[in-house]
């Protein structure tokens, strides 16, 4: 029997948007040739989605924890 923590990627959404932003530092600040920006590139779209599956999560969460519409503490 699996838990949802399991399937948790190791990085956290802080350390993924960390090297996301520092991914396109580099890709902004130029001088790369078409490999290393390809490279650079293709790690951003995977980071991207890393991000997004955190915030997707943090959504879920959220509407888990949020009282049913119209049903509060009497």
């Amino acid at each position: 029997m699996s838990t949802p923590e399991a399937t948790e990627p190791t990085t956290t959404y802080e350390q993924a948007r960390e090297e996301l932003a520092d991914v396109v530092r580099r890709l902004e600040a130029g001088g790369l040739t078409l490999e290393e920006s390809l490279s650079l590139w293709e790690r951003g779209e995977e980071l991207a989605q890393l991000c997004q599956h955190w915030l997707d999560r943090a959504r879920e969460r959220l509407a888990a924890a949020a009282p049913a519409d119209g049903a509060g503490p009497e």
